[in-house]
């Protein structure tokens, strides 16, 4: 009886997610004059009420650790990426922010043209040096703007527990503009696995690390640092015990 009631909330929420985004991405449009700070506002408001769903239909909550650790001002933040939950998450937790992200996403109709209005910086994935060359350039833009730059330094969503060589976009950033890296590690693809509709009951948890600073560094060291430290506190989280939410 509770897997039927976890399958029906999961599908409820799945539904209620889609058909939610159509509305704020045509308020998002419709303030296509307004400051970039107005339309992500929006967009943290609905990121917020779907945080509310899911903890409300399929019992997945969400808790932070490490925020003594974000700088003062705007950085470059290095995500895993395993499931859609940080995706949503990252909105609600951090402040303004701009994301990269394949430029596929932006041809979508509606949800698409509202991303545009974001300033992501969308890259042809398989761009190679001229993805780098346009992350650096657009994201200098938009921390100069006070706005953080995300990014999945895997490239693509990757099942719980496995992880993908890191992109050297975000370290090269880093390098070029002297901010920080910011690696944030979490268990989401524990409860929202990657390509599932199930939801599973318990909380998220995210644990923000301390800056890295690349300097002179060779970005490659940074990458392999970042994504053991990554990969260490997953393990950790695992190894924990998890008291799931009913």
């Amino acid at each position: 009886m509770s897997f039927i009631r976890q399958w029906l909330g999961s599908l409820i929420f799945t539904f209620w997610m889609f058909f939610s985004v159509v509305f704020y991405a045509i308020a998002i449009i419709l303030l296509f004059w307004a400051p970039y700070r107005m339309r992500f506002a929006v967009a943290k408001g609905w990121a917020a009420m779907i945080m509310a769903s899911i903890r409300l239909l399929c019992g997945v909550r969400f808790e932070v650790k490490g925020r003594e650790n974000l700088p003062d001002e705007s950085a470059i933040f290095l995500l895993k990426h395993s499931s859609a939950f940080e995706t949503l998450a990252e909105i609600v937790i951090f402040s303004e922010q701009a994301w990269v992200l394949k430029r596929e996403l932006q041809w979508v109709p509606i949800f698409g043209w509202a991303l545009k209005l974001l300033r992501p910086i969308a890259i042809n994935r398989k761009g190679g040096r001229n993805a780098v060359s346009q992350i650096i350039q657009q994201g200098t833009e938009l921390l100069d703007d006070g706005i953080n730059v995300m990014i999945f330094p895997e490239g693509t969503r990757v099942r719980h527990g496995e992880t993908r060589r890191y992109g050297m976009s975000g370290a090269a950033l880093a390098q070029a503009t002297g901010r920080a890296l910011i690696p944030v590690a979490h268990n989401a693809g524990k409860f929202w696995p990657r390509r599932g509709i199930i939801k599973y009951p318990g909380t998220v948890t995210f644990v923000i690390g301390k800056p890295v600073w690349v300097g002179d560094q060779d970005i490659r060291d940074v990458n392999v640092k970042i994504q053991r430290w990554v990969e260490a506190e997953i393990v950790a989280m695992d190894n924990q015990p998890v008291a799931a939410h009913a």
